[in-house]
């Protein structure tokens, strides 16, 4: 009686699990992760961790619409928001091997301008950060890359 009761418990758990997979669906784990932009210091550390930490949650999310990067080099580049968020997601899980710090330059209530300086063995890379409120979250609207 015992095992015919275990057969019964173990049937049934299997037969929930698969229901609540199936609810689930085939796409539902990707779905785009929120991250929490509602202060202008999350925002920073988002941008930081995503782009020295290999972090991809939210990197849609994360920048403005009009979002413009330079790069101030023996070549100088510009890049539009979707060729970063496209570089950016392809470093998935890849951390950078420098040290960072930032500091906060300019700050008011709708925007904040940061420099983020990560240090290398060898280089210094420097990044001038422009954040904006837009609606309820903080956006970071242009960068400019400098290197010594």
């Amino acid at each position: 009686m015992k095992a015919l009761v275990k057969t019964f418990a173990a049937a049934a758990l299997i037969a929930v699990s698969t229901f609540a997979m199936a609810a689930e669906g085939p796409g539902a784990k990707a779905t785009k992760t929120n991250v929490n932009l509602s202060t202008a210091d999350f925002a920073l550390a988002h941008y930081v961790a995503v782009t020295t930490e290999g972090e991809s949650a939210g990197v849609e999310q994360l920048f403005a619409e009009d979002f413009n990067q330079k790069i101030q080099a023996t070549n100088a580049q510009s890049n539009n928001r979707s060729e970063v968020v496209k570089s950016l997601k392809k470093q998935k899980g890849e951390k950078l091997n420098c040290t960072v710090s930032s500091d906060i330059i300019e700050e008011s209530a709708d925007y904040m301008v940061s420099k983020v300086t990560l240090k290398f063995e060898n280089f210094t890379k420097t990044d001038l950060v422009t954040l904006e409120r837009v609606g309820n979250d903080w956006k970071v609207s242009k960068s400019i890359n400098s290197y010594k």
